[in-house]
């Protein structure tokens, strides 16, 4: 893109060579006004952010917690249906199979999870009750965030308490669902409330809970696909059982397909409980902790959509439909259970000094108490009244940070006159994998042999610092570095085979320095131009080097060697600010090397998912993002972003092939337009429409055909929310989601029309 060479002239042309963190100019202050301020993180920070108040977030339908992440600029959060507990969030250069880009911070405390195959952070562990803001912070030109900030950063803060506060809300969602042979509706019900209050003492306290019981729609559907081992589907013969039901259509990849029934119906019932207590030790020093509980209890069940002659379902066995024959899988209708318990601990300590030397210590503890994952290997009708299957267990695995950090701030006087704003921080995480796979004779209770096994850890441990130093009035140059030693250890594997196999595999030691830069230049009052370099390293996580989890439909495979993707990003950005108008318009590149690939090949049974790296992708694009105030009607305020973004495979030798070919899940276009109305001090209106190109989920590009299950679609969704002040303490909402129900796929089906009533009391 010709817009792209001439960003890279420009940033060339300012003599940057270490780090950046950001700028904190005049300019930019004023457009809080109509931007919003960001939350007290560091005040220098260099990247594009946006940020969402909980003022603002009245203006959208909420259910999940992952729901305020939806609106904001170049971000997708893959929430497939209600209750989802594997919401992954997408951004501007990465999709949603590279979850390792993304990092979410809830108070301070790292909720991302690199776990599991899915990666998805811990949104449960957020009240919906409680949150203050999010923010989001682009790219990797911030020292003080690890290497998967490479992506996108966001940051989630619940309140603190001012005084005695209380408040609890009542929500009822109900989506109606229309897709091949399933119609149906899904109701889901959520309960939360909050209490917290400041103490004359110093000491203040915030109690949540919240309950929801929510019924998922389909994931998938049981299919077979032309082509996929021949050129043909078999011909019927008399052994096979006559039946109705089956539903031909077009894959991803325009191959024909029978489908014969919905599966992946998730009801599950969730509870969160969560403790903060913070004390003022002193006028400039305070403590804070936070103990947060998280229980999920799921049943996935399925509908075979098959009659035979006499209207009977038929879940299994040979079946056919006059010429043509097909064998459904004896599990390809299973069903599932999952109970798990996760648990969070953190501590935080800090100083507070208006000018000169300040300190903290932060500290989280997250650890999965226990994790049943039960599966059949028979269909429902026979499964339910037992039979064999596999509990899959990973209690004892979880993480734990720790992070110390030393800021120094110069007084306004002394800041002006060339004085520096310092960060130095030491910063030191582990991840533990434990997952161990049962076999169970009946897959409802007692468990037997070891099927399987995958144990691995790693850590990282960063020492970092940034220099913020005001050149001029008008400009500032933020640099600095990030020093990262990663270890991965204890990992090993074990198949009861047969043939038996076990693997120890050796430990490793990498390092890595991140320098990273920019410069900032207020023009005037109301236009500032930045410039941003940075480096970023994201080392593999625990599960793409260890886990190899094998399941009767499904294979993943994971590398011990895989190499950390190394980001070289830049950013140019221009902010102009004029009475009640903002914009910014920003050009990004983000040229990563050893991308790490997740990739699934469902032409086989069972599928193979594996993980590998990918020599180069480079990807460049355009975000604008604006917002102004009392359009023509006091009250009336509007807003959006528009992201493009071209993102392609520029070296593989594993895949020479692959060269030229688009990058996964990567939307070339995405569009969003907010507007929310405020009459008065009782009503308020808001409305958001979304719109985002289709892209490709396969890395040769194959899948041409997106508007069906299994591909990723355009997204084209209005929703709509208003909401009534009737009295002094009560508050009705009414919102429709996807108003036109329009339909999407990212692999999954993704949620259809749906509206959602809610009704709130606060003191």
């Amino acid at each position: 893109m010709q817009l792209h060479r001439i960003a890279l002239a420009v940033a060339a042309a300012f003599p940057l060579v270490v780090l950046a963190q950001g700028i904190a100019l005049d300019a930019q202050l004023k457009t809080v006004l109509v931007a919003s301020a960001r939350a007290p993180l560091d005040p220098n920070l260099p990247s594009s952010t946006a940020s969402k108040t909980a003022e603002q977030l009245r203006e959208q339908t909420i259910y999940n917690p992952e729901d305020i992440a939806v609106n904001l600029p170049s971000t997708t959060v893959r929430k497939r249906y209600f209750g989802d507990r594997n919401a992954n969030v997408a951004g501007r250069s990465y999709g949603t199979l590279q979850p390792g880009r993304a990092l979410v911070y809830l108070d301070g405390y790292l909720i991302s999870n690199f776990l599991g195959r899915f990666d998805a952070p811990r949104w449960n562990m957020v009240n919906v009750e409680a949150i203050e803001r999010i923010d989001a912070l682009y790219g990797p030109f911030s020292a003080i965030y690890p290497g998967n900030s490479i992506g996108t950063t966001l940051i989630v803060t619940e309140r603190k308490p001012r005084g005695l506060e209380a408040s609890a809300s009542i929500k009822l969602n109900q989506q109606g669902f229309n897709e091949y042979a399933t119609s149906e509706n899904y109701t889901s019900k959520q309960v939360s409330g909050r209490i917290a209050s400041r103490l004359d003492s110093g000491l203040w306290y915030a109690v949540s809970m919240q309950h929801q019981d929510s019924q998922g729609h389909p994931m998938g559907y049981a299919n077979a696909v032309r082509g996929a081992t021949s050129g043909a589907f078999a011909t019927a013969t008399a052994a096979a059982k006559s039946v109705t039901g089956i539903v031909y259509d077009r894959d991803p990849q325009v191959r024909e397909r029978a489908l014969f029934g919905a599966t992946g119906m998730d009801h599950n019932k969730q509870d969160t409980v969560n403790l903060r207590v913070g004390y003022d030790l002193s006028a400039t020093q305070e403590i804070e902790a936070r103990v947060a509980w998280w229980h999920d209890d799921s049943t996935v069940t399925n509908t075979t959509w098959l009659r035979d002659a006499a209207g009977n379902p038929v879940w299994s066995g040979m079946v056919k439909d006059g010429t043509r024959q097909f064998t459904v899988a004896s599990n390809a209708f299973a069903p599932s259970t999952r109970d798990e318990v996760h648990r969070q601990l953190g501590a935080t300590w800090k100083t507070k000094h208006a000018k000169g030397w300040n300190a903290s210590v932060v500290a989280t503890d997250y650890v999965i108490q226990s994790d049943a994952a039960r599966q059949a290997n028979l269909a429902q009708p026979l499964a339910e009244l037992g039979g064999a299957g596999t509990v899959t267990r990973r209690d004892g695995t979880g993480w734990n940070t720790f992070e110390v950090q030393s800021t120094y701030t110069p007084s306004e006087g002394d800041f002006g006159n060339g004085r520096h704003a310092l960060v130095l921080g030491l910063h030191r995480n582990q991840y533990t994998l434990q997952n161990v796979v049962n076999n169970a004779p009946d897959w409802r209770g007692a468990e037997t042999t070891q099927n399987q096994n995958y144990y691995g850890k790693t850590t990282i441990t960063a020492l970092y610092a940034q220099d913020a130093w005001k050149l001029h009035p008008d400009w500032m140059l933020t640099t600095g570095l990030r020093f990262e030693n990663f270890e991965s250890f204890d990992g090993s594997q074990y198949f009861a085979g047969p043939p038996v196999a076990q693997k120890a595999f050796g430990s490793r030691t990498l390092t890595a320095t991140s320098p990273k830069a920019s410069l900032a230049w207020a023009a005037t009052d109301e236009f500032t131009l930045r410039t941003s370099l940075g480096r970023g390293v994201r080392f593999p996580n625990v599960d793409e080097l260890f886990n190899g989890t094998q399941t009767g439909t499904s294979i993943t495979t994971s590398d011990p060697n895989l190499r950390p993707e190394v980001s070289d990003s830049a950013e140019i950005s221009v902010e102009h600010e004029w009475g009640r108008h903002w914009l910014r318009a920003s050009l990004f590149r983000d040229d990563v090397t050893d991308t790490i690939l997740r990739q699934t090949d469902a032409t086989v049974f069972p599928s193979v998912t594996r993980v590998s790296n990918v020599d180069k992708v480079l990807t460049q694009g355009i975000e604008l993002v604006w917002a102004t105030r009392d359009v023509g009607v006091k009250g009336l305020d509007l807003g959006g972003s528009f992201t493009w973004a071209d993102a392609e495979v520029k070296a593989n030798a594993a895949n020479p092939a692959q060269v030229g070919k688009k990058w996964l899940r990567i939307r070339p276009q995405r569009y969003t337009v907010q507007a929310s109305y405020r009459p008065n001090a009782q009503w308020l209106f808001g409305a958001a429409y979304r719109w985002a190109s289709s892209s490709y989920n396969t890395e040769m590009n194959v899948d041409t055909n997106p508007d069906t299950y299994g591909g990723t679609s355009s997204v084209n969704q209005l929703d709509l929310k208003a909401s009534w002040k009737f009295a002094r303490q009560w508050e009705w909402g009414l919102g429709i989601n996807n108003v036109a129900n329009r339909p999407s796929w990212q692999a999954h089906t993704m949620p259809q029309r749906s509206v959602q009533t809610e009704l709130r009391w606060s003191l």
